[in-house]
């Protein structure tokens, strides 16, 4: 009665649902994480004390391999920005959004040159090299950011790196210019003196997806509803305790608390909702993907989403933000 009871409290009456009696009743919530990214952030604002089933945390150096390992049933659910989980998509895997956090704040997404750069503008990255993660939020950018200033992709060179190597090439000389995502822009710009040539300002949503497979979905509701609860709760938390939060990232990256302490102070995350005006914001990077000939076939992004987590989510002290992928 008392771990029924233990149980009603942590997770409401859905617990009940599908004859769980007791946590042991619980298959472990398999997580995908990319540089420590949730984990971190879970341990830092306490949401991992007193989780009534077991999570185990698989860590990935990108999202691209973290979408393999999803379309794979390797793991349940992990975190992956927009350009990354159309491709995910794409490889024919059934799976669904159950959470959207939106992220703002100068250490989003953007294209980086380095301080001595004679680049000043989008339009002076024709015939540049430009470093970044094919099929990654990153490599979107430069295409939307290329489009705005009336260029096209051939009119630069790619060349397709992750981040590790990529910082290295830009500082070498061997790139002219990186796209890249919060921290690799924060360790750029605080480390390295990278300037910011563009930034994703009106041209991403800055969406972090949570997105589960459909076997997750049908069999572990119960876990993931409860995950994405803390999650949210967790993000909303690093709003109002930067230090902590800096601290937390500086203890897994090695870099000082000062660099994470600026990224965080200057990010703000907030809830969206799953709507229609999100999944067609989705489905415009899907279709400029296909444009490009980045994506082999279209993509029907319509079929990886399911708003009834909206509900899970409604009793949380968040706000919810509508945001429209930008024409």
């Amino acid at each position: 009665m008392l771990i029924r009871t233990l149980l009603t409290t942590l997770l409401g009456s859905s617990l009940l649902l599908g004859g769980y009696a007791s946590a042991a009743d619980l298959e472990p919530l398999r997580v995908a994480n990319q540089k420590s990214g949730i984990k971190l952030l879970l341990e830092a604002a306490g949401e991992l004390d007193d989780v009534p089933y077991e999570i185990d945390f698989s860590e990935f150096p990108a999202a691209a391999p973290l979408g393999e390992a999803l379309n794979a049933g390797a793991v349940d659910i992990g975190g992956l920005g927009d350009a990354p989980y159309v491709f995910a998509l794409g490889a024919g895997a059934p799976l669904k959004v159950v959470e959207i956090i939106k992220r703002d704040g100068r250490y989003t997404t953007s294209i980086l040159v380095p301080k001595d750069s004679p680049l000043k503008t989008v339009a002076d990255l024709k015939g540049q090299r430009i470093v970044t993660n094919r099929g990654s939020i990153g490599h979107f950018l430069v295409i939307r950011a290329l489009r705005e200033a009336g260029l096209k992709t051939s009119d630069v060179t790619f060349v397709n790196l992750l981040p590790t190597d990529a910082r290295s090439a830009l500082e070498s000389g061997a790139a002219d210019a990186w796209s890249t995502w919060d921290p690799y822009t924060t360790i750029a710009i605080t480390q390295n003196g990278a300037r910011i040539l563009r930034s994703s300002d009106n041209l991403l949503t800055n969406h972090f997806y949570l997105a589960a497979t459909q076997t997750a979905v049908d069999d572990k509701r119960v876990q993931l509803e409860d995950f994405v609860k803390r999650v949210e709760r967790a993000f909303l938390w690093a709003n109002d305790h930067h230090q902590a939060y800096a601290e937390a990232q500086a203890r897994v990256t090695g870099l000082p608390v000062e660099v994470h302490l600026e990224s965080v102070k200057a990010t703000v995350h907030s809830r969206a909702e799953i709507t229609d005006e999100v999944i067609a914001g989705l489905q415009q990077v899907s279709d400029i993907y296909l444009e490009e000939g980045v994506l082999a076939r279209a993509v029907d992004v319509s079929h990886g989403f399911d708003p009834s987590f909206n509900a899970a989510r409604a009793d949380q002290p968040g706000k919810a933000v509508a945001q429209v992928q930008p024409q």
